[in-house]
């Protein structure tokens, strides 16, 4: 996001501060977001940087997502252990210990693959790879392709789930920035990032969670694309085990308007993002997409399935 900024306006001072975290749970991560969000509350940075997924669908009064950039692959990708080199999740022997965190993930392979097991592995990207090559306790873990591009190790890639192995997490693969609502100077700076049709898609699949009142403590998944000026969004819910699951795909136009905002404020947010320069059209179709496929899927039983996996989870 810097060097982006750094080309785009060459003259202005622009300072890095980066905190790490091992995070392996999402009220971890919620606790981080929250402690950037006071960084910015309380002045000492002007913008903040993170992964989408990680924020949530309603965002504190007086902030807003300013920027959401390209987004990278989406996808889940496979890392194998050394010894299973040249396999895919297909040809694993039965049994094989796959590890991943991600409730959304486990429900979706488990009915995918049946004839392998899941169990949790935690930690950030160095942590898990490592647990993966120094021991013999997982054949393969699953990781988000993203993260990996990103750190530069594409290399340890053995295979990318397509969207029929295992759809994604709600804004997976797309870097947002959040700033201050007031800071109007800093908010059309950052403006330039977006992707229009990355914030589209990303609108959608909020939406769609932000009416289910889903997180990261039940599976949901979504996969989304623009295409012909047609946004399709696929959403699903399961239970734990994957065993129980609705999924349904809708689609709408989102052929560019005239319409832009006319300045900025909490009312120019759709589920958080504040984006001025796509059509107002194109974003108010993207939202009612997401709702209109949550409430087809709450027709059809979701909530009690959300529930029941929420329950389970919660009980672990």
């Amino acid at each position: 996001v810097a060097e982006k900024l750094k080309k785009l306006y060459p003259d202005v001072l622009l300072e890095i501060g980066i905190k790490k975290f091992h995070m392996t749970h999402c009220t971890k991560k919620s606790l981080f977001t929250k402690e950037l969000e006071n960084a910015l509350e309380r002045n000492e940075v002007d913008l903040v940087v993170h992964s989408l997924k990680d924020l949530p669908t309603v965002l504190p009064l007086g902030f807003t997502i300013g920027a959401v950039l390209e987004r990278e692959c989406p996808f889940d990708a496979v890392v194998l252990h050394l010894k299973n080199t040249g396999k895919c999740l297909d040809t694993l022997p039965e049994k094989s210990i796959i590890g991943t965190s991600s409730l959304r993930r486990a429900a979706q392979l488990k009915k995918r693959f049946p004839h392998l097991e899941f169990k949790d592995i935690r930690g950030n990207l160095n942590t898990r790879l490592k647990k993966l090559d120094e021991k013999e306790d997982f054949s393969a873990i699953i990781l988000a392709a993203a993260g990996l591009t990103r750190m530069g190790w594409e290399n340890r890639i053995s295979q990318v789930l397509n969207p029929d192995d295992c759809m994604y997490a709600v804004g997976q693969g797309a870097l947002a920035v959040e700033v201050r609502v007031r800071d109007k100077d800093i908010l059309e700076m950052v403006s330039v990032l977006h992707h229009p049709d990355t914030v589209l898609r990303c609108i959608a699949e909020r939406a769609f969670l932000r009416h289910l009142e889903g997180g990261c403590s039940v599976p949901v998944a979504v996969h989304t694309e623009v295409k012909d000026s047609q946004l399709y969004l696929t959403g699903a819910v399961y239970s734990l085990d994957g065993s129980d699951s609705l999924k349904e795909t809708m689609q709408t136009s989102i052929l560019p308007g005239n319409q832009v905002e006319e300045g900025v404020d909490e009312g120019a947010q759709r589920v958080g993002v504040t984006a001025s320069n796509v059509p107002r059209a194109s974003q108010d179709a993207a939202e009612k997409l997401g709702v209109d496929l949550a409430q087809l899927l709450l027709s059809k039983g979701a909530k009690e399935i959300l529930t029941v996996a929420r329950q389970l989870n919660d009980a672990r």
